[in-house]
């Protein structure tokens, strides 16, 4: 575990760079992230994100199939939205764990 300066915040991350407590998320957050990754986020980036932190903080396991069947996105969308890693870097922009299916 390291901190970084995310939007001007010390934050903890992991060796990956995933946030090591959900609580010190925000949308500027997410958007430094996302810039680190080439993303440009839009409303609907936000949804996802949102729905990510809610199945997460709900003790839910993630997976690209159950995120395209929530009805907020379906699997094609998550792709453009997130491309090359969509459950890997929407989760790490989201700052939730990395998810167990992701290498």
């Amino acid at each position: 575990m390291s901190e970084k300066t995310i939007a001007g915040k010390q934050i903890k991350v992991t060796e990956d760079g995933y946030l090591e407590d959900m609580s010190q998320w925000d949308e500027d957050i997410a958007k430094e992230i996302a810039k680190d990754l080439n993303i440009e986020l839009s409303d609907k980036h936000f949804e996802v994100l949102k729905y990510l932190r809610e199945k997460t903080a709900a003790g839910e396991a993630l997976s690209i199939r159950k995120v395209g069947k929530s009805g907020v996105v379906d699997i094609k969308e998550l792709y453009k939205l997130f491309p090359k890693g969509p459950l890997k870097f929407s989760s790490k922009i989201a700052g939730i764990p990395k998810p167990s299916s992701c290498v």
